[in-house]
C-alpha cells in the first residue's frame, strides 16, 4: 500500500508486502547536517512471491549514498530512486541482504518528523510514517523486525546515546573524540515505533521490581539539565502504571530498562517507542510552582498511556493503519481505568465525557467525520483523531460493560496469548471476546464500521392500574460523509428506576428487551422494555455511567430532572440532570436574549448551591457539579445558525444570576477551603482546590469586593493551579489588576518556556475583539516561536479552539488570522498546520454570516498551491 500525496489509500486494498524483514541493523553516525545512517536490512520473499519480484521501499527527502546487495555493489541498471522510493529491480531468489547508506540533515527537519535535533538533542518520531525520513524502507505496522542499533557521536554533543531495547555494548572510539553505543531490541517491532535519541541530557533514575516474576527493572528519565527536580512526579506516575498493569491485566514489563526522555520539540503529546518512550516535556516536568493539578493529572495519565502501550501497541501493533484504534482506543481505556483508581472514579468518569462531548461529538457531526476503523484517507496523520482515540475508548468501554468483569478480563487475556508479537486487526480483537465469552459480537462491530452518533429517543408509558411502566427507545444515527444508511448499533443502557424516597426501585418482572441486571441491551431500531410490579410511578435514570457514547433524548420534564440532581445515586447522572437544566436555559437564552426565566435560573442555582455545600460528595465531584456548559457545548446543542456572541451573552447573564444568588453561601466556602499546609498533587488535595477556585470563579462576577478578592488570590498563590486561575479571571474580566498580574507572571517565569505557554493561552483565549490584535504582537514575544509546537498550540491553537467569540468574529478577522498561519506554517510544519486547520470543522453550524467568511477563509487554502498532503487533505474534507 503506498501512501503518496496523490493517492487514496483503502483498507480494501490491503495486500502484505512482497518480502518480509528478519533483522535490520542500523549504524547511525551523528552529525549535525549530514548524518550517515547506514542500514543493513535481512530480507525473504514471502509464501507465494515470484521469484525476481521487484522490491519497492519508501524513501522521503533522502540522499542516497551507498547501496550493496549481499555485500555486492549494485549497478545503477538494477535499482531506480524516485522521488519517494527506492526499487530493486529483480532482487535474487531466497533470503538476502540489502544494505543502504542515506544522509540526512537532522537541523533542517522542520517537519520534526523522522531524525531531528531538538534543542541541540537529537531526536526520533517515526510515526506514522517517519521511519522512511531516516532510511528506504518498508514504512508500515504489520512488517515486524529485530533491531540492532549502534550510534556514533561526537562525545561533547552528545554524551547521551539511546536506543530502543536493552544496552549492549559502548565505548569510545581511540584517536577521535566520538564514542559509540550499541542497543538490541530482542522483540520484533515495526518501524514507527523505532527510536534514537542522542545529546547532553540529565538522567533520574530508579527501579521496580516486578510482582509476576520479580524481576528488577531500570528506570530512566532524561531531561535538559536543570530540571531533574520536576521528575518525581512522572517516576511515580510510571511505577505505578506499572504495577497497576500488572495487578489488573497481568501484563508483566519485559525488558531490563525503561526510558522516558523529555525533548521541547514535539509534534504529540508522546510516543510510546519500545523501551524508549519520547515525550513532549510539558507531560513530564512538574513542581507545584510550575504545573497546574491539571497538569499532574496530564502527567499521571500520559505516562500511563505510553506505558500501557508496551503490550497494547508494542507487543502486539496494529496491522495497518486503519487498525489505529486497536491500540489508541484501547490504550486510551486502559490509561483511563488507571486515572480512575488512582483519583476519583466518578470525577474521571464526568471528565471523559465532558471531553469526548467537546472534542468527538462535533467531529461525528461535521465533515471531518468518520468511522472510529476508517476505510481510506488520504493521510494518516489526520486520523489521529477523537473519534479514534476516545470513541474507541468508548467501545471498549462498552465491550467490558456487555460481557462483565470476568468476561471482558478474559477476553483481554486470549487476545494477549493469541496475537503476542502479531501485527493485528480489529476483526482479530473481537473474535477473541467471542471465543472467550461464546459470544456473537457481530452487530456490535458496527460501532467500530459506522460514523455518526446514534441518538436515542425515549418515551415513557405508566399505567396506574397494573403498576407498570413502558419505556420505549428508538435509536438512530444521521447520514455522515461517505455512509447514508446506518445500520442499527448494539447500545447497553445502564439504568436505574427510582422512587419517591430517592432509592432505587425493585420490579416483578421486565420484557420487551434483553436486560442483564441494571443493563437494557438495545439492537434493533425500536423497542419497548415493560417493567411490572413497580410500587409506584418511578423516575427513570437512564444511560447511567454514560454506558454508550449516544445523545439522549428523553422526555423528563424539569422536575424529573430536578429530582434526578437531588437524588440519583449515579454521580454522572446527577451531573448530567444539572447540565441538563442548565442547558435548557443557556439555549433558549442564546436562540431569544432576554428570554432566561428568572424562577428557572433561581431553581439551577438553588441545585448549585446545594452541591456545594454538600459534604456526602467530595470536593471534586461537587467541583463539577457547579460547572455550566462550556460555550463549545452550547454551540454543539444548538446545531445551527449558532451565533457566538449570544451563547457568550446567555452563560455570563447565567452565570452573574448563580453568583448572587449563593454570593453568602461560596464567599463561606471559599475561607473554608483555604488551604494553609504544603502544597500535593494528591487528588483529594487537588479536589478541594477545584471547588475552591470553581468558587472563586462565581464570586469573581460579583460586584464590590470581586477584583480585590481574585488580586489578593494571585498575590499569595503558593501553587500554579490558584496562581493560574486568579490571572485567567482578572484577564478575561479586564480587571483593574489584570496587567499588574501579566507582567508579574511574566517576571516571574520568562525563562520557563512550559510556564510561559500558560502566560500566552490566557491572553488568546481573552473574550474581547483586542484580543487578535494583542495575538498578533505576542507572536513576536520572545518566548513565541513558530517552530516550537508547544508555543503554536499555546497561543493560535488556543485562539482557534478555545476563544468562540473571537476565533469565530462576526468580521471574519479570526478566520483569516488562523488561514494565514496555516498557509504559513505549512511549509514548516504541516502536521500542525493540518490540526489548526480542523479548528474549522464546525463551521456549517454558524449562523450565515460568519458561515459565509469561515467558508472564504477555507477556500482560500484549499485553492492555494503547493499545499501539503496534511493540510490539503482536511481543508478538502472540510469543504465537502
Amino acid at each position: 500500500m503506498r501512501t503518496d500525496v496523490a493517492q487514496t489509500v483503502r483498507l480494501e486494498d490491503y495486500r502484505p508486502t512482497a518480502y518480509a524483514i528478519g533483522t535490520v541493523d542500523l549504524d547511525i553516525r551523528l552529525a549535525p547536517k549530514a548524518t550517515r545512517v547506514n542500514a543493513k536490512i535481512a530480507f525473504s520473499p514471502r509464501e507465494g512471491t515470484a521469484p525476481g519480484t521487484a522490491l519497492e521501499l519508501a524513501g522521503d527527502e533522502l540522499k542516497l549514498v551507498g547501496l550493496t546487495l549481499n555485500g555486492a555493489p549494485l549497478s545503477p541498471e538494477d535499482y531506480e530512486v524516485g522521488e519517494d522510493t527506492l526499487t530493486i529491480k529483480t532482487p535474487p531468489e531466497g533470503p538476502f541482504v540489502l544494505e543502504i547508506v542515506t544522509e540526512i540533515d537532522p537541523d533542517a527537519n522542520s517537519k520534526l518528523m523522522g531524525l531531528y535535533r531538538s534543542s541541540g538533542t537529537y531526536c526520533t518520531q517515526c510515526e506514522a510514517e517517519g521511519f522512511r525520513r531516516i532510511t528506504y524502507f518498508y514504512d508500515r505496522p504489520d512488517v515486524l523486525a529485530v533491531y540492532t542499533t549502534r550510534i556514533e557521536a561526537r562525545k561533547s554533543d552528545a554524551p547521551i546515546l539511546l536506543a530502543n531495547g536493552n544496552p549492549v555494548e559502548a565505548g569510545d572510539i581511540e584517536g577521535t573524540d566520538r564514542h559509540y553505543a550499541v542497543w538490541h531490541d530482542p522483540f520484533p517491532k515495526p518501524s514507527y515505533l523505532f527510536a534514537m535519541v542522542a545529546g547532553d541530557l540529565a538522567c533520574v533514575s530508579d527501579t521496580y521490581r516486578t510482582l509476576l516474576s520479580g524481576r528488577e527493572v531500570e528506570l530512566r528519565i532524561y531531561v535538559e539539565h536543570g530540571n531533574e527536580t520536576r521528575c518525581d512526579y512522572a517516576m511515580d506516575a510510571l511505577k505505578r502504571s506499572m504495577r497497576w498493569d500488572e495487578e489488573v491485566f497481568g501484563r508483566e514489563y519485559d525488558l531490563d530498562i525503561f526510558m522516558i526522555v523529555a525533548v521541547s520539540d514535539f509534534n504529540m503529546g508522546a510516543m510510546e517507542n519500545k523501551g524508549l518512550n519520547v515525550f513532549n516535556d510539558k507531560y513530564v516536568l512538574a513542581n507545584p510552582e510550575t504545573a497546574t493539578d491539571q497538569d499532574y493529572a496530564g502527567i499521571e495519565g500520559v505516562i500511563a498511556h505510553e506505558y500501557f502501550h508496551n503490550w497494547t501497541g508494542d507487543r502486539i501493533t496494529c496491522r495497518d493503519w486503519f487498525q489505529l484504534c486497536l491500540k489508541e482506543g484501547l490504550t486510551v481505556f486502559r490509561d483511563q481505568e488507571f486515572s480512575s483508581d488512582m483519583r476519583s472514579r466518578a470525577v474521571k468518569r464526568i471528565a471523559d465525557v465532558r471531553l469526548l462531548q467537546s472534542h468527538q461529538f462535533p467531529e461525528d457531526g461535521g465533515p471531518l467525520a468518520h468511522p472510529v476503523r476508517p476505510t481510506l484517507y488520504r493521510q494518516i496523520n489526520n486520523f489521529y483523531t477523537a473519534t479514534v482515540y476516545e470513541k474507541g475508548a468508548e467501545i471498549v468501554r462498552m465491550l467490558k460493560t456487555l460481557l462483565g468483569v470476568e468476561g471482558f478480563r478474559a477476553g483481554m487475556d486470549l487476545y494477549f496469548d493469541r496475537h503476542d508479537g502479531e501485527a493485528a486487526t480489529i476483526e482479530d480483537f473481537i473474535k477473541c471476546f467471542e471465543d472467550a465469552n461464546e459470544a456473537d459480537l457481530s452487530q456490535f462491530a458496527r460501532w467500530y464500521a459506522q460514523a455518526g452518533t446514534p441518538a436515542l429517543k425515549v418515551a415513557e408509558h405508566w399505567d396506574e392500574a397494573s403498576k407498570s411502566l413502558r419505556i420505549d427507545i428508538e435509536q438512530s444515527c444521521q447520514p455522515t460523509p461517505g455512509q447514508t444508511t446506518k445500520l442499527p448499533f448494539t447500545i447497553p443502557v445502564r439504568f436505574g428506576l427510582i422512587g419517591p424516597n430517592g432509592a432505587d426501585m425493585e420490579w416483578t418482572s421486565a420484557s420487551g428487551a434483553e436486560l442483564r441486571d441494571d443493563v437494557i441491551i438495545l439492537t434493533d431500531p425500536r423497542h419497548s422494555i415493560t417493567f411490572e410490579g413497580l410500587s409506584s410511578r418511578p423516575v427513570t435514570s437512564l444511560l447511567r455511567g454514560f454506558s454508550a457514547p449516544v445523545r439522549l433524548a428523553d422526555d423528563k420534564d424539569r422536575d424529573a430532572l430536578v429530582f434526578l440532581a437531588r437524588h440519583d445515586s449515579d454521580p454522572f447522572n446527577r451531573w448530567h440532570a444539572v447540565q441538563s437544566l442548565a442547558m435548557q436555559l443557556l439555549k433558549r437564552g442564546a436562540r431569544t436574549p432576554g428570554a432566561l426565566a428568572t424562577d428557572e435560573i433561581q431553581e439551577l442555582a438553588s441545585l448549585i448551591g446545594e452541591a456545594a455545600g454538600d459534604g456526602n460528595f467530595e470536593p471534586a465531584l461537587r467541583a463539577q457539579l457547579l460547572q455550566l456548559p462550556a460555550e463549545s457545548d452550547i454551540a454543539r446543542e444548538l446545531g445551527t445558525d449558532v451565533d457566538p456572541d449570544a451563547i457568550a451573552a446567555a452563560r455570563k447573564a447565567v452565570q452573574v444570576a448563580i453568583a448572587g444568588h449563593c454570593a453568602e453561601s461560596f464567599a463561606i466556602l471559599y475561607e473554608a477551603l483555604a488551604d494553609t499546609g504544603p502544597y500535593s498533587p494528591d487528588a483529594e488535595a487537588a479536589g478541594r482546590r477545584a471547588l475552591r477556585l470553581t468558587v472563586l470563579e462565581y464570586l469573581a462576577w460579583i460586584d464590590g469586593e470581586a477584583s480585590v478578592r481574585t488580586l489578593g488570590h494571585y498575590r499569595t498563590a503558593n501553587n500554579m493551579s490558584d496562581r493560574l486561575t486568579a490571572l485567567r479571571l482578572l484577564v478575561h474580566r479586564a480587571d483593574a489588576g489584570a496587567q499588574e498580574a501579566l507582567d508579574d507572571f511574566e517576571a516571574r517565569f520568562a525563562k520557563d518556556a512550559l510556564v510561559m505557554d500558560k502566560w500566552l493561552t490566557v491572553q488568546a483565549t481573552a473574550p474581547f475583539p483586542e484580543t487578535l490584535a494583542r495575538i498578533r504582537t505576542l507572536t513576536a514575544h520572545p518566548t513565541f516561536s513558530y517552530a516550537n509546537p508547544n508555543r503554536i498550540r499555546a497561543l493560535i491553537g488556543a485562539f482557534a479552539a478555545g476563544n468562540q467569540t473571537q476565533f469565530n468574529r462576526p468580521d471574519g478577522a479570526g478566520f483569516d488570522f488562523v488561514a494565514d498561519t496555516v498557509l504559513s506554517l505549512d511549509k514548516r510544519n504541516p502536521q500542525v498546520a493540518a490540526r489548526l486547520l480542523s479548528a474549522f470543522r464546525s463551521w456549517r453550524a454558524l449562523e450565515p454570516g460568519r458561515r459565509a467568511l469561515a467558508e472564504a477563509a477555507l477556500r482560500r487554502v484549499a485553492e492555494a498551491g503547493g499545499l501539503s498532503s496534511d493540510v490539503q487533505d482536511i481543508a478538502t474534507r472540510s469543504l465537502q
